[in-house]
């Protein structure tokens, strides 16, 4: 492959192969973060965190599998090779959840409408992107690398399954493989009993959309020239990276992340036309309008403190099993549900 096109081209592809399969579940499949907590707070339905789980499960038997055939080092992810900082978890977490609530969508969800029309969400999409850059490498980066520094793991690398094996002797692999199975049965065991066939396909499409991240990059950083990250897909410095190549695309290069945001709006374009779901909105509120660029503000600041957003570290750090991954979505879940709280029952007011 390397003979017949770049290396960033390459690496932008296989973000776009994994994206448009994340732009298709979300469209024909209803994969959704905050769709999912506001339906088992306020629906009474558990199908789509179902979804969110079967995902997770095959995320974590691709990658492991991955692993164990020598298709990829687990040490070389984002997620693994830092040291955590529960702190940065808790508090990224809880901002992106609140914002999130505020918004009515994350950023992988409003990319996901952005393709189906809806220019509420592109409002989100810019504001998101510009917020994640300022804390990422603008005014808000010296405060944010005060507070929580980055430091290379070492040999104490802090996922779940290397942790249990330093306890018990047995192979991370077979662990992470393991609680991979049993993640996957307790989430779709349920969904196919119940004859949500469709959602236990959509989730695990969204499971190995990760896996072929990490496969990609991880290839191409073996064998390209370049200097590659091994990642996997994540919706909140990607999205900032998309609008910077998209004004200086003359002096910079593509990216796995712009390939994956590119991914998701032809995904989810194809998916709101099949569903014939396709319509141009816009906001005419500007109350609502004040309150989702509020909540993209909070959900780029999050975002970057808690090195993730609900697809970062929901599904891409939790198919490394990496200790931040359950930590950070508890926290995105505890500020939706009080976001959500907040507009539903009008404890306080936004607007």
């Amino acid at each position: 492959m390397l003979e017949l096109m770049s290396e960033p081209l390459l690496l932008a592809l296989f973000g776009g192969i994994g994206g448009l399969a994340l732009g298709l579940a979300a469209r024909l499949g209803r994969f959704c973060t905050l769709g999912a907590i506001e339906d088992l707070l306020y629906g009474g339905s558990d199908v789509r965190l179902r979804m969110w789980g079967v995902a997770i499960g095959v995320g974590v038997i691709g990658t492991y599998a991955l692993h164990a055939v020598g298709y990829l080092d687990l040490g070389t992810s984002l997620y693994l090779s830092q040291t955590w900082s529960p702190m940065s978890s808790i508090l990224g977490g809880l901002l992106f959840g609140y914002g999130m609530a505020l918004s009515g969508n994350c950023g992988f969800g409003a990319l996901a409408r952005l393709g189906g029309g809806d220019l509420r969400s592109f409002v989100i999409v810019l504001v998101m992107g510009l917020a994640s850059y300022i804390t990422l490498a603008g005014p808000l980066a010296a405060l944010r690398v005060g507070l929580f520094p980055v430091e290379q793991a070492g040999a104490n690398t802090p996922g779940i399954a290397h942790g249990l094996s330093q306890l018990t002797g047995l192979s991370a692999t077979a662990i992470g493989l393991t609680l991979g199975l049993v993640i996957l049965a307790l989430s779709g065991g349920k969904l196919m009993r119940n004859g949500h066939g469709a959602s236990l396909f959509w989730g695990a499409v969204v499971g190995l959309a990760i896996v072929s991240g990490w496969a990609g990059t991880y290839w191409l950083s073996e064998n390209g020239f370049l200097a590659t990250l091994v990642r996997s897909h994540t919706f909140s410095a990607p999205i900032g990276e998309t609008m910077l190549y998209a004004m200086t695309s003359s002096g910079s290069t593509l990216t796995f992340g712009i390939g994956s945001v590119f991914g998701v709006l032809t995904g989810a374009f194809i998916g709101s036309l099949i569903k014939g779901h396709f319509r141009w909105e816009a906001c005419e509120d500007p109350r609502e309008l004040r309150r989702q660029i509020l909540g993209a503000v909070l959900m780029g600041i999050g975002a970057v403190t808690a090195v993730g957003c609900s697809v970062g570290q929901g599904i891409s750090a939790f198919s490394v099993l990496a200790y931040s991954a359950p930590v950070t979505m508890a926290a995105i879940i505890a500020g939706a549900a009080l976001g959500l709280r907040q507009l539903i029952t009008g404890f306080a007011s936004v607007s």
